[in-house]
């Protein structure tokens, strides 16, 4: 199943030269178009690794993008609500309206609109991605209530609670072994940091999430390095805040996310996380704009340098034929990428 999506439309845009310059950059990079709002099926029954069936699963949707199977429901994050879907395995459309479980922050300013949704192993809960209103909390921090966090959602009890914040704009989700061999996995996600200090700052970065941690946004960055436009200061959040695992390096994008657990790619990719880097739009030179490994050692980054998985999205003059969204594997092992400037869904598989 495919989102195919893009921002909300704006209910009265106001015209500013900072948004205006930020178009620019972003259609160059290959973003804007209206959304979808809808789910696509694709289907490769004879298991070639092409999808030789392919129709609306799910439309009328209000800019979707976090997707999770349970059971018998699909649940759909809008980015302004999490949808509940009776769903049975072999079905290839669902008609009718969702039942609404829960209220996402979104509003006239919903600036990250990417809703992402994972399910706990259990299958008991659901965590939700919900990215800040604002680059560094620039339009004050009373429309930032309940962002650039991720939500625990219990699905038995219908309880909702923050799980971490200060996560400026958290996206792909995965489960990894936490590296001893028993106790419970451990959620790992990708987060697009604050622009406007220059091509080389803020690096994007991997982490695993710690349950009641605090990420730095907006008032500090990997750690203690204070954001002086934060406003007002808050020198006791700077003193709590977390320093992620592993730097990605500066906008490049980090969206998708997935564990290396069950693929049949070769053995260097036995242990670690695929991330679908989208690229930059404001960095010179370019950065991201490809699929990378990064290694694991016990459960956790090794410090060896991400490897290059796919690319071929910038053309010869630096302009995006594609920019990978999502990552996933398929049931043979083979890893998918979405990308959504191509509107291809590509397919990496080893060698014979």
């Amino acid at each position: 199943m495919v989102a195919e999506s893009n921002a909300p439309a704006k209910p009265h845009p106001e015209f500013s030269l900072k948004a205006w310059v930020m178009g620019l950059f972003m259609k160059r990079a290959g973003a804007g178009g209206p959304s979808a709002d809808r789910i696509t099926l694709l289907r490769d029954s004879d298991g070639d690794g092409v999808a030789e069936f392919r129709a609306p699963f799910l439309e009328q949707l209000h800019s979707p993008f976090g997707m999770a199977l349970v059971g018998q429901s699909l649940y759909v994050a809008n980015t302004d609500a999490l949808l509940q879907f009776k769903y049975s395995s072999g079905i290839s459309r669902i008609v009718g309206p969702g039942r609404k479980v829960l209220d996402l922050p979104a509003g006239a300013v919903n600036h990250h609109w990417t809703k992402n949704l994972l399910a706990s192993p259990d299958g008991q809960r659901l965590y939700i991605t919900v990215g800040s209103n604002s680059n560094v909390g620039e339009r004050g921090l009373a429309l930032e209530q309940g962002r650039a966090a991720i939500w625990e959602f219990d699905l038995q009890s219908g309880q909702q609670r923050l799980f971490a914040s200060g996560l400026r704009n958290p996206n792909g989700m995965a489960w990894s072994s936490n590296g001893s061999g028993s106790g419970p996995e451990l959620l790992w996600t990708v987060v697009n940091e604050r622009d406007e200090l220059g091509s080389d700052l803020v690096p994007d970065y991997l982490t695993s999430v710690r349950d009641g941690a605090f990420y730095g946004w907006p008032f500090s960055y990997y750690g203690s390095h204070v954001d002086i436009r934060a406003q007002p200061p808050s020198p006791e959040s700077v003193a709590r805040a977390v320093v992620p695992d592993y730097a990605l390096g500066a906008h490049t994008a980090p969206l998708g996310l997935a564990s290396a657990k069950g693929n049949s790619l070769p053995a260097v990719f036995a242990e670690g996380m695929f991330v679908g880097l989208h690229g930059s739009w404001n960095r010179r030179p370019h950065s991201g704009y490809q699929v990378v490994f990064v290694p694991f050692s016990a459960g956790r980054p090794n410090g060896e340098v991400p490897m290059e998985v796919l690319s071929g999205f910038l053309n010869a003059q630096g302009e995006a034929s594609g920019r990978p969204v999502c990552v996933a594997l398929d049931r043979s092992g083979a890893l998918l990428v979405a990308d959504d400037v191509g509107n291809v869904i590509w397919r990496v598989s080893a060698a014979p």
